[in-house]
């Protein structure tokens, strides 16, 4: 029974990392496809991604629309959450439905949606009309994170600090943030992958100032290459990087 566990771990995991294992191995193709045979080893690839201007500038406009939207969709869910976790409202229920309802809705039409009030209002396509997409998509998952994250310990650890003639500011920044560090940089960093790797949005609301989805995709228009499977390598990377970090260092304290 226990080598059938094992067996099912193993093809489980295979099952989940062989995709990404042939993205990395075939970023080192020695040949202009990335497809078997394997050619040989060459780092080419990476030295015209690297050297690539556009693709660079994808990376950083990546890079500024995930942090910047998901810091503001922290800030937001983490002031809902602790609203409605303080005060029972009649309608707590029904904001808390409104609140976390982008999570069952498309994100096509999300971006049409936006698209359309974007047009109404005579904002145009850019990174900042991304950046307000994807504070939607991202706001529900950092409220449902912090909110469930809100026991009853941190309730009353925040009406003791209230008593004690602490400020609301005080109150949230130095007692809550600190208690809920854990579940703000789960909800923060999951939010920052989401819109690292969201295409849809991207696609339909920006104009030139592009996202790397975006410009992955419109060099996928021209056919398949070793570039594309090593910026996905170097996108795996930072994201196991980040999560290593993470693991090592805030989840572990707040374990121990």
């Amino acid at each position: 029974m226990r080598i059938l566990s094992w067996a099912y771990l193993v093809l489980l995991f295979l099952f989940i990392l062989l995709p990404v294992g042939a993205l990395v191995v075939f970023s080192f193709q020695d040949g202009r496809l990335p497809v078997p045979p394997f050619k040989g080893f060459t780092l080419e690839w990476y030295a015209k991604v690297i050297a690539d201007r556009d693709l660079m500038a994808a990376l950083w406009n990546s890079f500024l629309v995930a942090f910047g939207s998901s810091a503001l969709a922290l800030v937001l869910g983490f002031l809902a959450a602790s609203g409605l976790a303080r005060v029972a409202l009649p309608g707590s229920v029904l904001l808390r439905g409104l609140l976390i309802a982008p999570m069952t809705v498309s994100y096509l039409i999300i971006a049409l949606g936006l698209l359309q009030v974007f047009n109404a209002v005579g904002v145009r396509p850019s990174l900042l009309s991304t950046g307000i997409g994807h504070v939607v998509i991202n706001l529900p998952l950092c409220f449902s994170i912090i909110y469930a994250a809100m026991g009853e310990h941190q309730r009353n650890a925040l009406r003791a600090a209230r008593d004690l003639g602490a400020r609301e500011w005080q109150v949230l920044a130095l007692i809550s943030a600190p208690m809920l560090a854990p579940a703000l940089a789960a909800a923060f960093f999951l939010s920052v992958t989401f819109s690292w790797d969201e295409f849809i949005i991207a696609f339909l609301l920006t104009r030139f100032d592009v996202t790397l989805p975006v410009e992955i995709w419109s060099m996928l228009r021209s056919g398949l290459s070793p570039a594309t499977n090593a910026i996905g390598s170097l996108v795996f990377l930072v994201s196991v990087a980040v999560v290593v970090t993470l693991e090592f260092t805030l989840f572990r304290k707040s374990r121990s």
